[in-house]
């Protein structure tokens, strides 16, 4: 494949959008849209959930094909036929919902999307040296299902590098990485674009808009409102263009801490994946009326953890976990939701919400003891009604309760699945990456909601990698590491600099901790009984 700086000159547009419309039978999603990128341009594309950037991108990309308008690539009119056509073109996307086969390896999904089919083993060790070079590290070896959001993140960058793009379109790239990770992505992508690749940036961060990017379109209701510059703007004033009005701040003041509801009490558990991370002796406790963060690196234990906590992967043993002082680390996850647990899975499509089925029928999936379901029998209007709650209470964009939830943007899905689990009125809430994905006014939103809902007395747990969210809503933090979990610290009395040493597993009595002889244990465990 030819480099990008091969393609056209600096004076040519190397893609242009000439009056793109796209019209869904309930939603209009694009119209007369138009922008151009230049060589070497880091170019963003701004909105809320459900304003039309993933349509465009994926028309760009051949996965959807418009009513109307014209794609012209390096000053020639084209019509993209399908991804293999756009690859061919060279234009390379990392999709916000995760485009990886899940039985399949790494190096058996990266084989998939590179022409001429390399051999598994050689292209292995490139994932290998790609990875390293841009601080995106996997395993090749790994089966897809059991990475976490995160990892699987970096799997579609890197698939993506590998085939030195001249266009690469990054949809949400760093929703679900590191500060770390961030800086590194920022550095590979400076530096394909000085070498001339042309990169469209979607993401509601806006913070990394104003550093990264040189040029940004706005689009609101499926309509460009207005160009910027980002390095002449600010967040705030991003943030007004986007949505039309000033960014809420969530309002987060002292915490009515009671009872505690969900203790982890000596919570160990061998992965049963030969590449998971064992959870290793975690102790912490969760009062009604308090918000506990738990900061990490992705892939430091946080989906054997939530597995533990859902039930989705009972115990051998029932006493390491306590729900409403019920004993619960045997128990299923419907036994669980029974004592009032509502679970947010960081995986939106496939864990939080069944594709192909109707949000209605997505809430009743796990809201039907709120009294949907009578003498065996489905109450369908009831169901309707509670789904048409959560539409309209979390101002989710769609076609109403009978749409699919994959028609739904990943922003908009990720708040109807909050909603649904918050209108259950639950007494344990566990969320895992409340706002990825979710545009800056919806992510305020949520936020707020969260911060609401512990304020009325319930124990909330809130797994994220957004460092700065677990610092606007959380009472307590505590870090995972390498499948242990930090002491627990006020916010008030840490800050990122601190919990991102944490992050690393150095925390004061880390070392004592790995090194517990089983006698010490058992004398712990007295302890805390």
């Amino acid at each position: 494949m030819p480099t990008a700086m091969q393609a056209a000159t600096p004076t040519s547009p190397r893609i242009e959008l000439r009056g793109i419309t796209k019209i869904y039978p309930s939603v209009v999603a694009n119209k007369d849209i138009s922008l151009s990128v230049m060589p070497g341009e880091i170019h963003a594309v701004l909105g809320e959930n459900g304003a039309g950037k993933s349509t465009l991108m994926k028309i760009v990309y051949g996965v959807v094909k418009p009513d109307a308008g014209e794609m012209r690539w390096e000053g020639q009119p084209v019509v993209v036929a399908n991804p293999a056509h756009a690859r061919e073109l060279g234009v390379g996307m990392v999709f916000q919902h995760f485009s990886l086969f899940e039985t399949l390896t790494v190096v058996e999904n990266v084989v998939l999307a590179l022409p001429g089919k390399p051999p598994l083993g050689p292209l292995a060790q490139r994932i290998t040296e790609v990875s390293e070079r841009y601080g995106l590290p996997v395993d090749p070896r790994r089966l897809v299902h059991s990475l976490s959001v995160g990892e699987r993140q970096r799997v579609e960058i890197i698939r993506c590098l590998l085939v030195n793009p001249k266009l690469l379109i990054m949809d949400e790239p760093t929703s679900v990485l590191t500060p770390q990770a961030v800086r590194k992505l920022f550095e590979t992508l400076r530096q394909l674009a000085s070498e001339g690749c042309s990169i469209l940036y979607i993401s509601h961060k806006l913070d990394e808009i104003q550093e990264l990017c040189t040029g940004a379109t706005v689009l609101r209701a499926g309509q460009v409102t207005g160009h910027c510059d980002p390095r002449q703007e600010t967040p705030k004033t991003m943030a007004r263009m986007m949505i039309g009005k000033d960014l809420p701040h969530p309002q987060h003041g002292a915490p009515n801490v009671r009872e505690p509801r969900l203790v982890l009490a000596g919570l160990s558990r061998a992965s049963p994946d030969p590449f998971g991370t064992d959870l290793q002796d975690m102790h912490l406790s969760v009062h009604a009326g308090e918000i506990v963060g738990i900061a990490g690196v992705s892939g430091n234990g946080q989906q054997e953890l939530l597995a533990a906590i859902s039930g989705e992967e009972p115990l051998t043993e029932k006493h390491p976990i306590l729900l409403c002082g019920e004993e619960a680390g045997r128990m299923e996850p419907g036994a669980r939701r029974a004592l009032g647990l509502c679970f947010v899975p960081e995986e939106r499509l496939g864990r939080g919400a069944v594709p192909r089925m109707s949000l209605a029928d997505n809430a009743l999936l796990t809201a039907h003891r709120q009294g949907y379901v009578k003498n065996g029998l489905v109450r369908f209007a009831a169901v309707e009604a509670f789904a048409r709650q959560c539409i309209d209470g979390y101002n989710v964009k769609c076609g109403g309760p009978q749409a699919e939830a994959k028609s739904l943007s990943g922003g908009n899905l990720q708040k109807f699945i909050v909603g649904r689990e918050m209108l259950q009125q639950p007494k344990v809430l566990v969320v895992a990456q409340p706002t990825w994905g979710v545009d800056v006014g919806a992510a305020a939103f949520i936020r707020q909601k969260i911060i609401d809902l512990r304020n009325e007395g319930v124990a909330i747990l809130v797994v994220s990698e957004e460092l700065d969210e677990l610092f606007e809503i959380s009472d307590r933090l505590v870090v995972i590491a390498k499948g242990r979990l930090s002491p627990a610290k006020p916010i008030k009395e840490t800050n990122v600099e601190e919990i991102g040493v944490w992050m690393s597993g150095m925390w004061p009595d880390a070392g004592d901790a790995e090194h517990r002889s089983p006698a010490h244990e058992e004398a712990h465990h007295a302890t805390q009984a």
